[in-house]
């Protein structure tokens, strides 16, 4: 029977209307677990045990069915399926390949997920991994030391069967116990710290020497780089090649044209307008890596006179700016195939000594790169 605050709703909850007084009332809170579907149990999947029920016949039966083996009339065969089908059952892969002391699994750390530079590299991974018949899991370490040795070790915990890893810290004395186990684990983008483990990179510091090497040639002098921050293996290797670039050149460097930290938009705004003032501003900028560069791009885009760029990592429309960007482009997907092959080839145990591949970077003009200086 309806009281004076309800109205009639077939879906059973209440809908508030005015009491005696004129006024509305509060509705209650329909509690969704007190709807479930008839027969629906959570958290409870079939098993092989469930389907053997439905189909009238033994649990071996059951099992020569989901795993392809022989011994099954075509007519149990059908009713074996139409039990599974029925059901929803999944074979458990987990106990199946535990078994084998494999988990057909393999794990991705990166630094930022958001990046659009690990889009194509996770993609390789993957691909890899898809065609070696596993399955890859991949998370990110926000570019904390912390937060990355308790990914790994998590990812270690479900025995994944390797591991590719952007590092974020520099001392992976933790994995060490994972090594000795036959954790397979591939180090992508920056060395490994205090193990000697396999590790795949650009060359970081060629690609950066190449690139400021170029600005030269084009007649700058005054010349910035704007990076990340210098503990990062990658941020350091850009700013050696940058030094040594100017080095070779016979060009002092002075601080005020260096600037290295967080790639945060304001911090690289700041360092760009300082760099960009004065009495001897700089003719041309560096950027040590995609964000940085984006940023420097829109202080360029509302700066009075002409400044030349180069960045380090290409970036998406560059070549639809105008004029378009001149960047020292690396082949992220290249470093995520060459490192999940080395994984596997670690898994087939086809690899002993650990070893670091270094793949080349390139150079690609789009003019920003090739304006002459201002001044």
């Amino acid at each position: 029977m309806l009281d004076a605050t309800s109205s009639y709703n077939p879906m059973g909850t209440r809908i508030p209307v005015a009491d005696r007084t004129g006024h509305r009332t509060v509705p209650e809170t329909t509690r969704s677990t007190e709807r479930r579907l008839p027969g629906t149990r959570y958290g409870n999947r079939p098993t092989m045990k469930d389907v053997a029920a439905r189909a009238g016949v033994g649990l071996k039966t059951v099992s020569r069915v989901v795993n392809g083996e022989p011994g099954v009339t075509p007519e149990t065969e059908r009713r074996v399926q139409e039990a599974i089908e029925a059901l929803g059952f999944r074979r458990n892969d987990s106990a199946r390949v535990l078994r084998k002391g494999r988990t057909a699994s393999i794990g991705l750390v990166l630094e930022d997920l958001a990046d659009p530079f690990y889009g194509p590299l996770s993609r390789a991974v993957e691909e890899v991994a898809r065609a070696h018949g596993a399955l890859l899991i991949n998370g990110s370490s926000a570019e904390d030391a912390d937060r990355e040795q308790e990914l790994v070790l998590a990812l270690c915990a479900r025995r994944v069967d390797g591991l590719v890893v952007i590092p974020a810290g520099d001392d992976h004395r933790y994995l060490e116990p994972e090594l000795k186990a036959g954790v397979a684990t591939v180090f992508v983008d920056r060395p490994a710290g205090h193990i000697d483990a396999d590790v795949v990179v650009s060359d970081n510091f060629g690609g950066a020497r190449d690139g400021v090497r170029h600005l030269i040639a084009h007649g700058h002098r005054r010349i910035g780089f704007i990076g990340d921050m210098p503990r990062i293996h990658t941020a350091a290797e850009r700013l050696r090649g940058y030094r040594t670039a100017m080095e070779d050149a016979g060009i002092p460097v002075e601080d005020p044209w260096m600037s290295l930290g967080v790639t945060d938009p304001e911090r690289v705004r700041r360092a760009a307008r300082e760099m960009l003032s004065g009495p001897e501003p700089v003719t041309a900028i560096f950027t040590g890596n995609n964000r940085v560069t984006v940023t420097v791009i829109r202080v360029l885009a509302g700066h009075p006179r002409p400044v030349a760029l180069v960045g380090f990592d290409d970036i998406e429309l560059a070549d639809l700016l105008q004029p378009g960007v001149t960047v020292v482009a690396q082949d992220a997907a290249a470093l995520g195939r060459t490192a999940a092959e080395r994984l596997f080839r670690q898994l087939d145990g086809t690899l002993l000594a650990p070893e670091r591949i270094e793949l080349p970077t390139r150079l690609i003009t789009r003019g920003s790169g090739e304006l002459p200086p201002a001044d």
